[in-house]
């Protein structure tokens, strides 16, 4: 499967799901947005699955060198056990750790749970928006002795955050990893090109991609 091709059928799932959606929506930053994307709304077995397939297939065409795979809590941490499993399915078996919000002082104790985290660890999260979740994951695991080696999201909105950059460029840019997304907004504004039933939302994205995007997803 390509990039394109699981970028494509990616945002087709997103839609079906109504993890998706057009219309006018409010962001945090408080611009009107024509999109909106939850991915809590993949809710079920069937859609979760076909999820982590496509952050199994984004991580293996990235050519990204890691040992250990990382889940934030609290969404990554079904993303990266389930990513876990496409990945071994797809040939590749690696080990996967997360952590808990707050210390456990019985039984096995700490804050991490699976795999130790060593070598180069690789980040699984479902957007970023501030860079709170990536930081805190690097703080994490520069702890245990380890490296972070990049991050995986599902949709890099490719839009500007407190100054040029957009929140993914600032976390490549401050921890010096690369991070891979299943599908970018310029995936999203060429998968509405060719849809017929959502071709009539096309225009507005890219306008509010021209108006708040960056512009390139480096």
């Amino acid at each position: 499967m390509t990039a394109v091709d699981f970028s494509r059928d990616f945002l087709a799932l997103s839609v079906a799901k109504g993890v998706l959606r057009f219309g006018e929506f409010k962001t945090k930053a408080g611009r009107l947005s024509p999109y909106f994307f939850n991915s809590a709304l993949f809710d079920d077995g069937m859609s979760f699955g076909r999820l982590c397939g496509y952050y199994a297939e984004a991580i293996l065409a990235s050519g990204i060198v890691f040992d250990t795979l990382f889940g934030p809590a609290y969404k990554g941490i079904p993303l990266v056990a389930g990513t876990a499993i496409r990945l071994a399915e797809r040939g590749r078996n690696l080990p996967f750790c997360f952590n808990r919000k707050e210390a456990k002082d019985h039984g096995e104790g700490g804050t991490l749970v699976g795999a130790p985290l060593t070598g180069k660890v690789l980040i699984l999260d479902d957007v970023i928006s501030a860079g709170t979740s990536v930081r805190e994951s690097v703080e994490i695991i520069h702890a245990q002795g380890a490296q972070p080696a990049g991050a995986v999201i599902a949709l890099d909105r490719m839009e500007r955050g407190t100054d040029a950059r957009s929140a993914v460029q600032e976390v490549r840019e401050r921890f010096g990893i690369p991070v891979v997304a299943v599908a970018t907004l310029l995936d999203l504004i060429d998968y509405l090109g060719s849809n017929s039933d959502l071709m009539r939302y096309r225009e507005a994205v890219q306008a509010y991609q021209r108006q708040w995007g960056v512009t390139d997803a480096n």
